[in-house]
This record gives C-alpha cells, sequence and structure tokens, in this order.
C-alpha cells in the first residue's frame, strides 16, 4: 500500500501460524487495507478491504474475545 498509512500492527497467532496484521488506512476514503505478512518469512499472505462497517464488527468481536 504504497499511498497508505499503518494505523494499526499486531502480531497474532492464526491457524497455529504467527503472522503479523496491520491495518493500512488509504488516503481519501474511509476504508482500511488488512495486510497480513507471515512472521517469519516476511511474506504476504493476504490484503483485504474493509469499510467502516466490517470494521466495526470486527472490533466489537475482537473486544468479546478478551
Amino acid at each position: 500500500m504504497p499511498s497508505g498509512w499503518i494505523k494499526s500492527a499486531e502480531i497474532e497467532n492464526e491457524k497455529g501460524h504467527l503472522i503479523w496484521s496491520f491495518d493500512i488506512l488509504k488516503p481519501g476514503t474511509r476504508n482500511i487495507a488488512e495486510v497480513l505478512v507471515n512472521a517469519k518469512t516476511g511474506s504476504i499472505l493476504s490484503i483485504s478491504k474493509e469499510n467502516p462497517a466490517l470494521q466495526a464488527a470486527e472490533e466489537k468481536a475482537d473486544k468479546l474475545k478478551y
């Protein structure tokens, strides 16, 4: 995401793999791109787009976990 900036980053254990999860703000929009990176190899595992409604639902689910 060359034109974006990192909103948040966290290291997670997903399905037995250690990954970095980056939320990157996209300029001119309220959407973010979530980029998952393998913490051991540095390879990009996935890039997904999230709109504000999806972001809010994800934050709510994360709060329920803890």
